[in-house]
């Protein structure tokens, strides 16, 4: 079954940046911000990690938890954090089983190499645990405000 609106958010478990195991549903009561990035330490995924970072306090004031989803390791996902101060959580899902799950992993193209890897794609879930919205090719420079203009939808 696709991932769209109005279902359950699959529940998973994976490994944070500290090497603590992490499980989805452990999150409900809050509002979810699950975000799928290609690769720590990359132009467009540190653009996009540090708009999120930049723009914590609102999150919080929400009241929503931001989680971080690519296929690097715990150790990378803890370098990355470090090294521009990311106050929110990184999952390392290193045999890209959950971007699977959700249908962001597959063929992508990049300077005519042809190559596996994760779509940019970010799953606004509800406080119930089921998906509210997605966001699909997103532009990391202006996704944190795209994502917070969204979040008040969740309390109607």
């Amino acid at each position: 079954m696709p991932i769209s609106p109005g279902i359950e958010a699959p529940d998973f478990i994976l490994p944070d940046d500290t090497g603590t195991l992490r499980k989805l549903s452990d999150y409900r009561g809050s509002p979810v911000v699950l975000y799928f990035y290609p690769k720590d330490d990359t132009p467009g995924c540190t653009t996009e990690a540090c708009n999120f970072r930049d723009d914590y306090s609102a999150y919080q004031q929400a009241g929503a938890v931001i989680l971080g989803v690519s296929p690097d390791n715990s150790k990378s996902h803890t370098k990355f954090k470090s090294k521009f101060s990311l106050p929110f959580t990184l999952l390392a899902d290193e045999d890209h089983q959950v971007c699977l799950l959700y249908g962001v992993w597959g063929p992508k193209k990049l300077m005519g190499r042809e190559y596996e890897g994760v779509y940019r794609t970010t799953f606004l879930i509800d406080v119930k645990g089921q998906i509210a919205r997605i966001f699909e090719n997103v532009k990391p420079d202006m996704h944190s405000a795209e994502i917070l203009s969204a979040l008040p939808e969740l309390s109607m």
